[in-house]
């Protein structure tokens, strides 16, 4: 069975996303943004493996009380071959997914078939919050990111429309 280099996990968070939901945080960075708030997680070996199978019963167990997951890190693209195969689970559980990643969506766009994995995880996340965090832009009155330069982006229709289309909250 797969496995995932877990840096930590929450049950349920209202910061991390819409909603209340579990939170995943993955082990492994290589952008190392000045100023970011995970710097331990940026280790690949830091955490705890976990069987992929351990994760979904977790989540489960959360069940309805969540509606949704939210990937962080670290950097969830950096695992995006075994994560892809946790985010389709978790999608035919019913759960949303959002994901925070250092990448600008055009970068993993363009880089979809050069690593594996990503084409797969992009196709089961609904939400994703993108590029590194920026010190110089970082403000505590920003909703579900924390520096300016980052966006949430509305991943399902932004492919379906060959642009970006920002997550509006409703």
């Amino acid at each position: 069975m797969k496995e995932l280099q877990v840096a930590g996990f929450l049950d349920n968070s209202l910061v991390n996303g819409k909603g209340l939901r579990a939170v995943l945080f993955l082990s492994g960075c290589n952008h190392h943004c000045p100023g970011c708030h995970n710097v331990a997680m940026q280790g690949f070996d830091y955490g705890e493996k976990a069987n992929i199978k351990d994760i979904v019963k977790r989540v489960e167990s959360n069940m309805p009380l969540i509606k949704g997951i939210t990937f962080s890190g670290g950097e969830p693209f950096e695992q995006a071959e075994n994560l892809s195969e946790l985010a389709y689970l978790l999608k035919k559980e019913g759960l949303n997914i959002w994901c925070y990643t250092g990448y600008t969506f055009e970068y993993i766009i363009e880089h979809l078939d050069k690593n594996n994995g990503w084409k797969e995880l992009l196709d089961n996340i609904d939400i994703l919050v993108d590029g590194r965090f920026e010190m110089d832009k970082y403000s505590h009155h920003l909703k579900y990111k924390g520096s300016s330069n980052q966006r949430i982006i509305d991943v399902k229709e932004s492919v379906l429309l060959k642009h970006i289309i920002l997550y509006e909250e409703v």
